[in-house]
């Protein structure tokens, strides 16, 4: 066992787990933090999209030794607390958009759009639809008509 220290969601954080161990299990199995879904474990449906130092990322696919202390690690659950208010504007349109029917890839799917639109913006543009072409979470309910409206939506709203 090694010990391992990052930020997560505004908090530093201390964890005692084996060199390799995927960010995904130390996230959930570890500190209890289930809104980073595991989907495949292969970082590929990105069900566990979170975001590292602002950018979104699939804490399956890096091992615990690549996070370091000065990581800052932002879950679903942190997401609000980026806009000091009770939902993130893209939490808001998901809700307004009637998005979610099983709603298991939802926190990685607003992760996801929050990074994009936050990437747009510093661009000095609107997200177009070549944008949001760009987002490859699964969604096996298919609601992505929706997912689409949304992160438009969210977009103006943030």
């Amino acid at each position: 066992m090694s010990s391992h220290t990052f930020v997560l969601n505004g908090e530093k954080v201390t964890v005692d787990v084996e060199p390799g161990v995927r960010l995904l299990w130390v996230l959930r199995d570890v500190l209890g933090v289930t809104g980073p879904k595991y989907g495949c474990g292969i970082n590929v449906c990105k069900a566990c999209t979170s975001h590292i130092n602002g950018k979104a990322f699939n804490p399956c696919a890096v091992p615990i030794d690549k996070i370091s202390e000065s990581d800052e690690i932002t879950t679903i659950e942190g997401l609000a607390d980026t806009v000091d208010d009770d939902l993130h504007p893209m939490q808001e349109a998901w809700i307004e958009h009637d998005v979610a029917q099983c709603g298991y890839c939802q926190p990685g799917q607003i992760m996801a759009a929050v990074a994009l639109v936050r990437k747009v913006q510093r661009e000095g543009r609107a997200i177009t639809e070549a944008d949001l072409d760009t987002i490859r979470n699964v969604c096996r309910c298919g609601t992505y008509p929706r997912i689409r409206d949304a992160i438009k939506d969210g977009a103006q709203r943030m």
